[in-house]
């Protein structure tokens, strides 16, 4: 729900939402399938869901679904030309913590929101949503999303009856969207949307896939390929696919095989299973198009809560640089619009400035200090 909500928000169709999560799912099936059998080491790919979060956050910025394709497209090449340039590579990894964390957790507030505004004017049928996840959340976390999507669909079935079932959506289908590039879109949503998946997505992934032995992954194979993919997948509505992290934390871990060297079978299955998981995204699509939207964006707010959380946490965690995260947040999350460019990309410069200028002058004043005191 979350893609198709955030899909819409940029002005998707229908039919165009349903088309962008099948391609979703097939490219990511594609890649995990082809790599995982040349490799032989488990890597699990998915959808960004930041980039979701972001292009629910960017409702503002276009309602004009061809132009947000052009900015994918770019977000795509962009991937790509990251694999095949290390030093951009090491520039992309780099991004200061508090600066990278405040730019999501700013994407992310409002989402967040989203359950407790549905609560009052929703009441009937949100309460009942947030209640199950406060439940499963406190009984058994993992399961606390999942409850709260089939309580939705619950109650969206019984709000809307059955009429939907019968739309022309259900049927998986594939549009394409011809692009257009307008550089306004591009810089507030093509490049923001670049970096929160190069940061918030492949980056935790590498280090998902460290953690677990696998030290030498085929990093330009990966970023090269979901690039390419991800910018032919924007021509039939899909966003962006990337590095599986929490999932491949699974797929990687030994829950998938006791035996390092076979797990990479699970990514291949997984992928199987993305496919047929695409095959309901006109199901899902229909599905959408009767829920309040806000609802869809409550089920989302729940869904990522925890990532708020982490992502606030890591944006504080240094002392030194807390108002420059503080500052980077506030912007990002005001959702303002200077120049037809939106509110990450100003979060991230301004942030980026107030970083540079702070720095500085605590530096010269420890050189000051330094000076000053007398050596023994």
């Amino acid at each position: 729900m979350l893609v198709l909500a955030g899909l819409r928000a940029v002005g998707a169709t229908p039919a165009e939402a349903a088309s962008g999560l099948l391609t979703l799912c097939i490219c990511q099936a594609i890649i995990a399938i082809v790599l995982s059998l040349r490799f032989r080491i488990p890597l699990s790919f998915a959808w960004s869901t930041p980039g979701a979060a972001l292009l629910i956050a960017a409702h503002s910025t276009t309602h004009n679904f061809s132009a947000a394709v052009g900015a994918f497209i770019v977000c795509g090449l962009l991937i790509a030309i990251t694999g095949f340039w290390p030093a951009l590579t090491r520039a992309i990894t780099r991004i200061p913590t508090p600066l990278a964390s405040a730019l999501l957790a700013g994407i992310l507030f409002p989402i967040c929101l989203a359950p407790v505004e549905a609560s009052v004017k929703l009441p009937l049928l949100a309460l009942p949503i947030v209640l199950v996840w406060l439940i499963l959340f406190g009984l058994a976390p993992r399961w606390a999303v999942p409850g709260a999507l089939v309580v939705t669909i619950i109650v969206v079935g019984i709000s809307a009856g059955t009429g939907w079932l019968h739309g022309s959506l259900v049927a998986p289908q594939l549009s394409f969207v011809p692009p257009t590039f307008q550089p306004l879109v591009i810089v507030s949503l093509g490049i923001p949307l670049y970096l929160v998946t190069m940061a918030g997505q492949n980056v935790p992934g590498f280090a998902v896939l460290k953690t677990f032995g696998y030290d030498d992954p085929p990093a330009r194979t990966i970023l090269v390929g979901s690039g390419l993919l991800s910018a032919g997948g924007a021509l039939f509505g899909a966003h962006v696919i990337n590095l599986a992290a929490l999932s491949a934390a699974i797929m990687a871990g030994p829950d998938s095989h006791t035996d390092r060297s076979k797990r990479w079978i699970a990514s291949v299955t997984g992928g199987a299973v993305y496919v047929l998981l695409g095959l309901a995204a006109g199901l899902a699509a229909s599905l959408v198009l009767v829920t309040p939207p806000l609802l869809i964006t409550t089920v989302a707010g729940l869904a990522m809560l925890g990532a708020f959380v982490a992502a606030v946490a890591a944006s504080l965690e240094d002392p030194n640089n807390r108002v420059v995260a503080i500052i980077t947040f506030l912007v990002v999350a005001s959702g303002i619009v200077i120049v037809g460019i939106g509110s990450p990309f100003w979060g991230l410069l301004v942030g980026g400035i107030v970083m540079l200028w702070l720095t500085w002058h605590r530096r010269r004043r420890e050189r000051r200090l330094a000076a000053a005191t007398p050596m023994e």
